[in-house]
């Protein structure tokens, strides 16, 4: 098997460069990263596809990577609570190592086949729940172990990863593959797969969130109000659809919490 995340950079000599140089040619790379996440759209659809229903039966997300795989999907269900309103244990971001990985390596934590497991047993994992494995390379242990087991359990599997041909694609149900090709810095993954692994998690966890009536139009209308930013953010969205003044709208958003049922109350009144 090619391992396509280990191959040699196409950039040589890079010591030698001035700074303007590396940034060009970093960014020529990263360039290529878009094409890629966009071949690997009828993958990510079949996934999106799947999770939906499972979460609407109660159904929750499990991310599963290690390093810097890990830690992305850490961020990712980290970020679900404020933007979309919903409890943190919907989505849920798992590192080998816990959460001590997120700042320091764990040695010897990614290379366990049973960790992973584990970790999602500690969160009584149920037949409805989705786990995602993410790893560039495809071959993380950790990864591997925790889909084989979770596929065997009956539950929905999918995979993350930028090596075509990897045992993480035949470990799980639904393999999306966003083959970036070599880093520039040769083998380090937290560049061109890192970004794209990102891009694909945000593309799952949003069009999730969507489809499970998180957005009315396109606004974050169940985001929490958790600095003046977000609720400056949430007067103007009520401005928008009721054409109240601010002030009517700051007094309405406060009673009730969030964008959306000040918008549910504000439309009762009308009827």
């Amino acid at each position: 098997m090619i391992n396509y995340t280990e191959q040699t950079s196409a950039h040589d000599h890079l010591e030698t460069m001035t700074p303007e140089q590396l940034l060009r040619a970093i960014n020529e790379e990263d360039a290529k990263i878009h094409l890629a996440v966009r071949e690997a759209i009828p993958q990510i659809v079949r996934l999106v596809e799947e999770i939906v229903p499972r979460m609407q039966r109660g159904g929750r997300l499990f991310y599963i990577g290690a390093g810097t795989s890990g830690r992305l999907g850490v961020l990712d269900a980290s970020e679900m609570p404020p933007t979309y309103g919903v409890p943190p244990t919907l989505v849920v971001g798992l590192i080998a190592g816990g959460d001590t990985a997120i700042r320091k390596a764990v040695e010897g934590a990614e290379d366990d086949t049973q960790l992973a497991w584990k970790d999602l047993q500690a969160h009584g994992i149920g037949p409805n729940d989705t786990v995602v494995g993410i790893a560039a390379s495809g071959t993380t242990p950790y990864v591997l172990g925790g889909l084989q087991t979770a596929r065997e359990q009956g539950l929905l599997t999918g995979a993350v990863t930028c090596n075509p041909g990897s045992p993480v694609t035949q470990a799980a149900e639904h393999p999306i593959v966003a083959a970036v090709g070599p880093e520039f810095v040769t083998g380090s993954t937290r560049m061109k797969a890192g970004t794209a692994q990102k891009m694909i998690l945000n593309m799952i966890s949003t069009a999730v969130m969507i489809r499970l009536g998180r957005v009315r139009g396109n606004k974050m209308v169940n985001m929490q109000l958790t600095n003046r930013k977000l609720v400056g953010r949430g007067i103007r969205m009520i401005v928008e659809e009721t054409g109240l003044s601010p002030t009517e709208a700051e007094a309405l958003l406060l009673e009730h919490g969030s964008v959306r049922r000040a918008l549910e109350a504000y439309g009762k009144r009308q009827k």
